[in-house]
């Protein structure tokens, strides 16, 4: 990538439009690294949220994750055919839906998050070591507006 992506002059200085840019690297290193996995970014999210909270309701697991629920179910469908969730009626409310993580899937979280550090590692690669984890708590103030 280029040191100064094109664009123009009045534009290519913005925080806002660097940010952008340095989003979409930072996506497209995680996703090569997922692809390594067999998992895209959709599935690594939805597997890593089980971990988190399972087992949870499926409808609650996507607007924990801020995803559609036909897109979800998709996701859903893929990570249990790979044999990494398992879907069972929920004991609480037999018509929702529970889903479970697998021990493939707890050792697949694992790669993954392994994976997706060395992604950040190489995109953050151009800053020294001690800049590292100041960039990092800068953008989660501005990501937090504070």
């Amino acid at each position: 990538m280029r040191e100064t992506p094109p664009a123009p002059s009045t534009i290519r200085t913005l925080p806002s439009w660097l940010l952008g840019r340095a989003a979409a690297r930072g996506r497209a290193l995680v996703a090569d690294a997922l692809a390594a996995e067999g998992l895209r970014m959709w599935h690594h999210v939805v597997l890593a949220a089980v971990a988190d909270l399972g087992p949870v309701a499926q409808a609650e697991l996507g607007r924990s994750v801020s995803l559609d629920p036909k897109d979800m179910v998709g996701v859903l469908n893929d990570l249990q055919d790979a044999g990494l969730v398992e879907r069972t009626p929920d004991p609480k409310d037999r018509r929702k839906n529970a889903v479970t993580i697998t021990a493939e899937g707890r050792s697949t979280v694992r790669r993954c998050a392994e994976a997706a550090q060395r992604a950040n590692a190489e995109l953050l690669a151009p800053l020294p070591e001690g800049e590292r984890e100041w960039f990092t708590d800068m953008l989660t103030r501005v990501v937090n507006g504070s």
